[in-house]
């Protein structure tokens, strides 16, 4: 059985009753059931863990200053898991569904966060460690004899993956239950486009876990080439936003044509 909308208002019009988001998505999932419920509360939770001390309160003004080197990592970090959060809160507000598959994919972004959430406070203050020219602080000591922090960069990027994966299987779940949610165009090319956005970021994300398994010349930017590459979302997801906007135009004239 699947949740196909919840609180929705009932009457002669149907679905078309419904409120819409900015996109002219109809809400079928008006009101959060539990595994939304313990999603959220998995997300908040790991952001706990990415604060930038766990430790007490700062007892001097240069621990402070140390503290607030930590924060650009904290807030990169944050901004990572708020997209993945935000992205299943679109889905759950925009579809409703609550089946079998929703739920078991739901129960694995939960786990997927919390064991994800290690590896990305690290990566992300080694990342700012070195855009900053050592102003932020390493979050963990490196030794680039060993291959440096290369396996961290596979563990990171399967977690990354792992994540984007279960939002692609969750879009294209309810594309496949198109017809019983009584999509029009415009909801399925939305639909569509967020499948296709956790598509493109799987490309940089694979690409990373290949160079950090490959065996790359020696040098501060080789072995720095798995982080490098995800730059190239600067270039993609743009270029994607476009694509979709354009896409996205075309079906609201196909829709409203008489």
């Amino acid at each position: 059985m699947s949740r196909s909308v919840a609180a929705a208002p009932h009457g002669p019009d149907g679905p078309h009753a419904l409120p819409r988001d900015g996109l002219g998505f109809r809400l079928r999932g008006l009101q959060a059931s539990r595994l939304e419920t313990f999603v959220d509360a998995a997300f908040a939770f790991a952001v706990t863990l990415l604060v930038v001390s766990f430790d007490a309160m700062p007892a001097s003004v240069p621990e402070l200053h140390d503290v607030l080197r930590r924060a650009p990592a904290f807030l990169a970090g944050f901004a990572i898991l708020a997209m993945f959060w935000v992205t299943h809160h679109r889905f759950s507000r925009r579809t409703g569904l609550l089946d079998a598959r929703v739920t078991l994919l739901g129960l694995a972004l939960i786990a997927v966060a919390l064991l994800y959430v290690y590896p990305l406070r690290l990566i992300t203050g080694i990342a700012l460690h070195f855009v900053t020219a050592g102003w932020a602080p390493l979050p963990m000591a490196i030794d680039a004899g060993a291959g440096g922090f290369r396996s961290l960069y596979v563990i990171y990027g399967l977690g990354f993956g792992a994540m984007c994966s279960i939002l692609w299987l969750l879009n294209r779940h309810a594309l496949a239950r198109a017809d019983a949610l009584a999509l029009d165009a415009v909801e399925r090319c939305v639909l569509e486009q967020e499948a296709g956005a956790m598509a493109w970021l799987l490309i940089p994300t694979v690409a990373s876990i290949v160079l950090a398994l490959a065996p790359l010349p020696a040098g501060t930017v080789w072995q720095g080439m798995p982080g490098i590459v995800y730059c190239s979302l600067a270039v993609l997801m743009p270029w994607y936003a476009v694509r979709s906007e354009r896409a996205l135009a075309r079906a609201r004239a196909a829709e409203s044509a008489p």
